[in-house]
């Protein structure tokens, strides 16, 4: 935190920024890596959140934190049967069969394989032949409420040191980060929650069989406990096994990408854990979705903003795309849209699976640099995992297809279900009312312009100019004129005083001259900000194989 601070201000609270190479981030993120997997279950998944926000932390930190895996080893199984028996009763009396081998260990929950007896099948999935039935049950870790509650303590408190050292944009963001991190880890641990999601999301896509989505076995299910129906997949990830079973995998990327602006863009509720662990695929190229424990909503005003960001894009429509930007609270109002419209570009390009050419990219990094520490984006509450969707769903299906196309895949959706359409008919009423608002006004420049001209006959008009000084250039200037004249008076005065020998008073003249120099020289100085690379996901991909 101190390295970090001193990076915008070299003695903390004042002072020039301090230039770091890449090498001295990647350090700390990995030395920060390690603090984190020291610290426990929440500091893991606090690491894993901080992972998916660009916002707060420069790119080197956000590649290490990427790594972190949620797995731990499992708890003693003495103590989770404690918890299980605790939640829905004796277990020999629940489960036909229980493996008390975890086959998933996480920072919260652990997951084991089971057996519910035939009637309970039967109820739950009314088939008379079920036979008893292949479940997976997650079993919340012993004590883990006393844990959390532990260190969401240590985390509000160190909040206000940790805004003492950063700026207004980051203390915008790291506010929202605590509350939402102390509100999903909360949600996260209430399975009852999770349950009722689970349910929502496999209502939403009953009727596709391009996904599945496992049921919940309610009556093996609890706050502590859920039991759900167990899918056997291949991991979204594992290429090998997919290409020898003749899996189409870009079909699998599209199929992805259409699920989750379903869930966004319609549904309003969604799936926000899409990392590879959480998706397999069937032998028969269904998706299978796994573990709805970090899952979230959209509010009304949100997927309307979204969808007209998405409208925007599958347009290249980069004033549209900047507008719903300031909309939505992810894009400051006075950012500039120049360097944003260049910077959108180029991620367009990216997403659309072109290559980026490096001179672009290091011409953005020029424009922005001076201001990387106050960088115009930010992340109100209701769109951080929205972000996070986007960002891990974007790195399962480049593994899929490294040449994926998202904008095309996006824009048949949107074609698909009439909001490209309806953009269109916006637009054009929307041009109506301009073309209405122009004939009105025509109809009064005539009589304005005349009596214009009367005043200007009569020498009787006055321009009022107001200039505009958004870099404070008449201020800079002011001061370097200040500062140049008082450099003088006291150069002449340090002749003076020796002519007369007086060598105090010329020494302090000499000083004087020598601090109004220094600042002089400061105030021409071009300030610096950390140099840094922006983040593009396909680029760093290809460039990470490139290196294996």
């Amino acid at each position: 935190m101190l390295a970090f601070a001193r990076d915008r201000h070299r003695f903390l609270l004042f002072g020039s920024p301090r230039r770091v190479d890449a090498e001295t981030h990647r350090h700390r993120a990995e030395v920060l890596l390690e603090s984190l997997l020291t610290l426990g279950p929440t500091f893991i998944k606090l690491g894993q959140l901080l992972s998916t926000r660009p916002d707060v932390l420069p790119p080197a930190y956000i590649d290490v934190l990427s790594a972190l895996q949620d797995e731990v080893p499992p708890a003693d199984w003495a103590d989770a049967r404690a918890v299980l028996e605790d939640e829905i009763g004796p277990l020999d009396d629940s489960f036909a069969e229980f493996d008390t081998e975890a086959i998933s260990g996480a920072s919260l929950g652990q997951v084991y394989r089971a057996r519910v007896d035939p009637a309970t099948a039967e109820s739950q999935w009314g088939r008379a032949d079920a036979g008893s039935r292949e479940v997976a049950v997650k079993i919340r870790r012993p004590n883990i409420e006393e844990l959390v509650a532990a260190d969401l303590r240590v985390i509000k408190w160190s909040l206000p040191i940790l805004l003492y050292f950063v700026d207004d944009s980051r203390a915008f963001s790291l506010e929202n980060l605590a509350d939402e991190f102390a509100k999903t880890i909360r949600e996260e641990m209430d399975y009852e929650r999770e349950a009722e999601m689970l349910r929502e999301i496999r209502g939403n896509f009953a009727d596709d069989d391009r996904f599945v989505i496992p049921d919940v076995v309610e009556s093996h299910s609890g706050r502590r406990v859920l039991t759900m129906e167990y899918v056997e997949g291949t991991k979204i990830n594992d290429l090998e096994e997919l290409e020898r079973k003749g899996i189409d995998r870009t079909r699998i990327a599209e199929n992805l990408e259409r699920a989750y602006l379903q869930m966004i863009m319609d549904d309003g509720v969604f799936h926000a854990d899409p990392h590879p662990g959480n998706l397999a695929v069937t032998d028969d190229g269904r998706i299978v979705f796994y573990d709805f424990g970090m899952s979230g909503r959209v509010e009304p005003f949100v997927q309307e903003k979204i969808i007209e960001f998405y409208v925007a894009v599958a347009n290249q429509d980069i004033d549209g795309i900047l507008d719903a930007l300031v909309e939505i609270g992810t894009l400051s109002p006075d950012a500039d849209r120049g360097v944003m419209a260049e910077v959108m570009e180029i991620a367009i390009q990216d997403a659309r699976g072109e290559s980026v050419e490096q001179y672009r990219i290091n011409q953005i990094v020029g424009q922005i640099e001076d201001s990387i520490y106050v960088f115009p984006f930010r992340l109100p509450k209701n769109l951080a995992l929205v972000l996070r969707v986007a960002t891990v769903v974007e790195g399962v299906c480049v593994t899929l297809e490294p040449d994926f196309d998202f904008i095309s895949t996006a824009t048949d959706y949107l074609t698909e279900e009439g909001y490209r359409e309806e953009s269109i008919r916006q637009y054009a009423r929307e041009t109506g009312r301009q073309i209405r608002r122009s004939g009105e006004s025509l109809t009064r420049l005539a009589p304005k312009t005349e009596r214009a001209l009367d005043r200007l006959d009569r020498d009787d008009l006055f321009v009022r100019i107001g200039v505009e000084d958004e870099e404070d250039v008449f201020a800079k200037l002011a001061k370097r004129l200040v500062y140049g004249m008082l450099l003088t008076m006291s150069l002449f005065s340090m002749g003076v005083l020796y002519a007369l020998e007086a060598p105090e008073g010329s020494i302090v003249a000499a000083v004087f001259s020598l601090v109004m120099m220094i600042q002089l020289y400061r105030s021409f100085r071009e300030r610096k900000g950390i140099g840094t690379q922006p983040q593009f996901t396909r680029q760093n991909m290809r460039q990470r194989r490139g290196e294996e």
